[in-house]
């Protein structure tokens, strides 16, 4: 026997799981959205809508003024000099009289027209005089600056769908029809701790007097306040020490009050990562491994009745999972029809020649021509990088990138919102 078969077979590693078949089993549908509560509207921003918004009333509903001017029938004006009296004042909330034959009404912006006027002239173009008559200074088209029932709002209309990520202008519209209070999905109770012995907090020690080996938990800080936007209720536990017994008590305790367990680091598959044993003992794993670069070391299971999702430690794997696979599944548990990202096809500015044979989010920031600079450091540790960039190249695996080429762009305007 030659000394090549006396050796022990070799274990090839499980092939990566695609980032479209992770999110197709975190997305999977059968996990049930998070209950409803309602909120008063005041109080909605961010939330997600789980019911309709349907408007009771029409939107304006009287026919009104979009300025200050004067209501008139257009075929009583003339531009030859000649003035009409002015029969009336009307001001917004006042109910006008009909308007008299031969005469003109001043008028303000969002004051009702009266029966009889088809038009509004802007006081811009009217001259008063002798006080109380008013002359045409250049003729209006039939119903000019009237603004028409129901033009904004129909009487009976959806203004606002189940399933939309509430914004400023929508908790506006909600309130322009009468809505007090809105239907909405409960937040997201998040337990998140960190891993790792070489963790230290800012302010614990300074800078000059950091031990060999330390670094400070910049994750936590990302994101606990990535959760935060995303509508959740976080629970900062912290870090946790480096031992299996630390880390199954503690995710043992997050597992008794939240929808989900998320950690940063311990999730790769060193002796010192604990993460992926402690959850296998405490529930289960689903999920391990995702060809994304950066990023790949990121678990996906349960930890008892509660959802678990474990971060990979470097900063940046640790932002792009987060948004990639974290920010979907949240969105999606609160009611949001459509938590992925819509890619914006956009113009590359730069050479990428040296492709990863996994899918890559490259940190890029459009420049002024509206094409897209990348930064110069891609690492999986270079947390400048995302400070600097306004966006992410969704790069297929093995995809070369020339300048000039149309690449997939996803805002963190949109992923941050």
């Amino acid at each position: 026997m030659n000394a090549a078969a006396q050796l022990p077979p070799r274990h090839s590693s499980p092939a990566l799981m695609s980032l479209d078949e992770a999110l197709a089993l975190i997305l999977d549908g059968r996990e049930p959205l998070l209950p409803v509560e309602s909120v008063p509207t005041l109080d909605a921003d961010g939330r997600v809508l789980r019911e309709d918004v349907v408007s009771s009333l029409a939107v304006p509903a009287l026919d009104n003024s979009a300025m200050d001017g004067y209501a008139v029938r257009c075929a009583e004006l003339g531009t030859d000099g000649a003035s009409v009296p002015i029969s009336q004042r009307i001001a917004a909330g006042q109910v006008p009289l009909p308007l008299q034959p031969g005469t003109v009404a001043r008028i303000f912006t969002g004051a009702a027209i009266p029966a009889g006027a088809d038009a509004v002239l802007m006081q811009e173009d009217a001259e008063v005089v002798e006080g109380q008559r008013m002359r045409c200074l250049r003729l209006p088209a039939l119903g000019q600056s009237i603004r028409r029932v129901g033009e904004d709002v129909a009487l009976g209309s959806a203004v606002l769908r189940k399933g939309r990520r509430l914004g400023a202008a929508d908790l506006g519209l909600a309130a322009s029809v009468g809505q007090a209070r809105l239907t909405v999905g409960c937040r997201p109770r998040v337990a998140l701790l960190s891993t790792g012995d070489e963790l230290v907090m800012p302010g614990e020690v300074a800078p000059q007097d950091m031990p060999a080996g330390s670094i400070y938990n910049s994750n936590r800080f990302f994101l606990r306040a990535l959760l935060q936007r995303l509508g959740c209720a976080v629970t900062d536990l912290g870090a946790v020490p480096d031992r299996f017994d630390a880390t199954v008590s503690a995710l043992r305790d997050a597992a008794q009050s939240h929808h989900l367990i998320l950690s940063s680091g311990g999730v790769s598959v060193g002796e010192e990562d604990h993460v992926k044993a402690a959850v296998q003992s405490l529930g289960e794993l689903n999920l391990w491994q995702v060809a994304i670069k950066p990023g790949k070391p990121f678990a996906f299971g349960r930890v008892g009745p509660t959802r678990f999702m474990g971060l990979p430690g470097n900063p940046v794997s640790s932002w792009v999972t987060a948004l990639a696979l974290v920010r979907p599944w949240l969105l999606r548990m609160q009611g949001v029809s459509e938590p992925l990202p819509t890619p914006q096809w956009t113009t590359a500015a730069f050479d990428w020649p040296r492709p990863d044979r996994r899918r890559e989010f490259l940190r890029v920031r459009r420049q002024a021509d509206g094409r897209l600079a990348l930064y110069p450091k891609q690492g999986s540790g270079v947390l400048t990088s995302v400070v600097w960039s306004d966006g992410l190249v969704d790069n297929p695996p093995g995809q070369a990138i020339a300048a000039g080429d149309m690449v997939r762009y996803l805002s963190l305007n949109e992923l941050l919102a």
